[in-house]
């Protein structure tokens, strides 16, 4: 188990779904006898079972702290209406992966029995019966909320192998068979060893440590979510199907895995010692002792867009340094300091982009005006009023020797176009 809280929990019956609490929360509402019956021989399908037929009673776990109760549904309401009368999803809708907050699950409870001398038949349990069933569950809920793995500061839930063969556990102490006489026999409540199937990935990763990712020492809650979240079109997902992948090897059949998440996390919690995984973005941007090193540790007259590969290093490593003067060792530090330097980058990218249209406009309007004089000039030579070149060139803000150059031009064209008398 990987707890950062380790306070004891201890399965029991919620209060008021006790006799003692005279069952004050534990309100039943079967269906009379005569709205529950199968035929058959019934044509249409929705005419085989009584509207009765579809009620359910159920018993529910908190995986987080060990509560047990129980309920039943409104057998009036469609049948696709059931989850929304459940406290929480089924087992078997979860998978094996991270059990949803706030890790409430519930076993709906068989009703239906079939001999041949009185076909089928239902039975509904009282609250009673449900109590005594609770009762009867509880050492298998102690044994799951002790195995279930939990993940970080919000103990996050993800099953475990030993977890999910005490579930099974549960449903099997939870199955009933009915004798002729009405009485409820029940099988002897089990602890089953975990089967040989069910492996932990922390117990992989242990076996084949070649295998292992030395990235993960220092990777981000995300990072390593994602990388237990993997999820192939075939063969095994998860943290041995991401590395089968990238080392292009495979795993039998027959396996199931449990605790990806957990193993990864308990790999970096070991990488980093005593030291504990901080966010690097959090510490950097919100911690005063994070804005302080920030501040002290800009480089002087540049800005991390301006920053080579060597640099940045060295500014990470001195981040890091002071992050575990404090116990921390800062996560994603690399990659948030990359990811930095390349959103300046980009920034300045931007600016480029900016300043050449910018460049652009004053050129197209230079051009028009350079055009606007050049035509003023020209007809201002035209005129041939007797002032020197000198001052034309003045007026128009150029050399002398282009308007000299100007006017040669001019009068080339002049003879050129004149007609021989």
């Amino acid at each position: 188990m990987t707890a950062a809280n380790s306070t004891p929990r201890t399965a029991r019956i919620l209060t008021g779904y006790r006799p003692e609490d005279g069952f004050m929360a534990a309100e039943l509402n079967p269906p009379p006898a005569e709205y529950v019956w199968h035929d058959e021989h019934a044509e249409q399908q929705e005419q085989r079972y009584g509207p009765g037929a579809g009620y359910h009673q159920w018993l529910a776990v908190d995986a987080h702290d060990g509560a047990v109760w129980f309920g039943d549904t409104d057998w009036r309401a469609p049948h696709e209406d059931l989850s929304s009368q459940l406290p929480g999803p089924p087992r078997r809708a979860l998978g094996d992966g991270t059990i949803p907050a706030p890790g409430i699950m519930v076993h709906l409870l068989g009703h239906l029995t079939h001999d041949e001398q009185r076909g089928c038949s239902w039975r509904f349990f009282t609250t009673e019966e449900l109590h005594t069933l609770a009762l009867r569950i509880l050492p298998a809920v102690q044994r799951l909320v002790d195995s279930v793995h939990r993940i970080g500061p919000q103990d996050e839930l993800e099953w475990s192998a030993e977890a999910a063969t005490a579930w099974d556990d549960i449903e099997q102490a939870a199955t009933h068979t009915e004798n002729p006489s009405g009485e409820l026999p029940w099988p002897a409540p089990r602890t089953t060893p975990t089967p040989k199937w069910r492996i932990e990935v922390a117990t992989f990763l242990s076996i084949n440590p070649d295998l292992c990712d030395p990235s993960w020492a220092l990777a981000t809650d995300a990072e390593l979510d994602a990388y237990a979240d993997y999820h192939p079109e075939s063969g095994y997902g998860g943290v041995p199907g991401r590395i089968c992948r990238t080392t292009d090897q495979q795993i039998e059949d027959g396996f199931t895995f449990y605790g990806h998440r957990a193993a990864l996390y308990a790999y970096r919690a070991q990488a980093c010692g005593d030291r504990t995984p901080t966010d690097a973005r959090t510490w950097l941007e919100t911690t005063e002792a994070g804005r302080d090193t920030w501040e002290a540790a800009k480089p002087p007259g540049a800005t991390l867009a301006d920053v080579p590969d060597c640099v940045l290093a060295a500014l990470a490593e001195r981040f890091q340094n002071t992050a575990h003067e404090q116990g921390l060792a800062l996560t994603g530090l690399n990659a948030y300091m990359h990811r930095l330097r390349a959103e300046e980058r980009l920034a300045v990218d931007q600016q480029l982009v900016c300043e050449a249209q910018e460049v652009e406009r004053l050129e197209n309007i230079l051009k028009d005006s350079r055009a606007a004089r050049n035509r003023t000039v020209t007809r201002i030579l035209a005129w041939s009023d007797g002032r020197s070149d000198g001052e034309i060139a003045r007026l128009a803000s150029m050399p002398d020797t282009h308007v000299t150059n100007w006017r040669a031009r001019l009068t080339d064209e002049q003879i050129t176009t004149t007609p021989a008398p």
